[in-house]
């Protein structure tokens, strides 16, 4: 049987391939939140060693017979990353100093991942690698709702151009940012910049989005 990979699955949500409009719904994800340079900041480097040793943990367990209750083959889906600073007119576009940004790093997970299931894997990768603190991974079941996305091709450093591509679009569709605490804006990392060269990088960049309602 083939693996699901939602990359090809839900191709809409990931890969469009022009700017659009979606509803996206709910999804489970193991997450993690912290602060500081995606660079630099010891705390984002832990994040991902966090979240690709509980990935892993739920992906592999099927080899030790221990897979959980509806386990299918699949494809890990790609690091994702909600980005947010104290600017209230932050739009997505870093900051000089990106020792300024908050964010919430997350892997989506299959819909057999409970919160039992995630609590077997915390256990499982604290006896695996005990010097990981694993007090801030949480799971998380989220329904973004509305939103518009562009696909990004190239460094991240370029992302202001599609940004403006996106507000853009957003306005002509007749919708608003909708920026709150529990929308914010959200980056799905569709190249491995360690094997991708910049100019090649893929970065779906998604907003909230709220439909403006106009009365005659």
């Amino acid at each position: 049987m083939e693996k699901i990979d939602y990359k090809k699955t839900e191709k809409h949500l990931y890969i469009p391939k022009q700017p659009a409009i979606v509803e996206v719904p709910e999804m489970v994800f193991f997450a993690v939140d912290g602060r500081g340079d995606p660079n630099t900041a010891p705390a984002y480097a832990a994040a991902m060693e966090i979240l690709y040793g509980l990935s892993f943990t739920v992906k592999m367990s099927k080899m030790g017979g221990e897979e959980p209750e509806g386990y299918f083959e699949y494809v890990v889906p790609p690091l994702e990353g909600l980005w947010w600073t104290d600017d209230p007119a932050f739009d997505g576009r870093a900051p000089a100093d990106k020792s300024l940004f908050y964010w919430t790093s997350l892997i989506r997970q299959p819909d057999f991942v409970t919160e039992e299931v995630f609590s077997w894997a915390l256990e499982k990768l604290a006896r695996k690698k005990p010097e990981l603190d694993l007090s801030g991974a949480r799971f998380w079941r989220w329904r973004e709702g509305l939103c518009a996305h562009i696909l990004h091709v190239g460094p991240y450093d370029a992302e202001p151009a599609s940004i403006d591509r996106l507000s853009a679009f957003t306005a002509e569709q007749g919708c608003a940012p909708d920026f709150t605490p529990e929308r914010r804006h959200h980056e799905i990392y569709l190249g491995d910049p360690r094997r991708t060269a910049p100019q090649r990088l893929k970065t779906l960049i998604r907003h909230p989005v709220r439909k403006i309602h106009t009365f005659s």
